[in-house]
């Protein structure tokens, strides 16, 4: 016959010593946890919500720039004004509206310009001033680099910066 011998149990193994909750450093780590991941999301948001934004702008600049070229086949020449294709209140993703100048019987200094200042479309200009809603001809100039243009008479639509 086999005796087997059990050790009985002591009661503090038995009876629970945690009633549930969290410690005051597992909400710390938590926390802590929560902010790191706050800090790496929120800057990658800004970032897509930026090329969304510019994204609207060209995509709103080559619909109109078709827009201005079948008013041209139409009529025989580009119109004064984005009012005479009905589209004089369509304004930029910040508010302000797009801008369109005629290369045929405008003043030269009006026209945009590459770095050599030579005018970057031969039909028209059509571009938004982009988030910093300032602008000069020269696309080199600080205040043209954000803008958002149309050229090489629409074979590039973007990012001045990027011309």
């Amino acid at each position: 016959m086999v005796l087997t011998h059990s050790a009985p149990e002591p009661a503090a193994l038995t009876t629970p010593s945690h009633h549930g909750g969290f410690t005051l450093i597992e909400m710390m780590i938590v926390a802590v946890i929560m902010g790191v991941l706050a800090a790496l999301a929120i800057p990658n948001y800004s970032r897509v919500r930026e090329r969304a934004t510019i994204a609207r702008a060209i995509g709103d600049i080559k619909a109109l720039g078709m827009d201005l070229t079948d008013y041209q086949m139409g009529h025989g020449s580009f119109p004064a004004s984005l009012a005479d294709i009905g589209r004089a209140g369509l304004l930029d993703p910040w508010g302000q509206p797009y801008r369109y100048v005629r290369v045929s019987g405008s003043n030269r200094g009006a026209l945009r310009k590459d770095r050599f200042l030579v005018p970057i479309n031969s039909d028209f200009d059509l571009y938004s001033m982009g988030p910093d809603m300032k602008t000069t001809a020269a696309l080199t100039a600080k205040a043209a680099r954000d803008d958002i243009i149309r050229a090489n008479d629409g074979g590039y639509v973007g990012v001045a910066e990027g011309y």
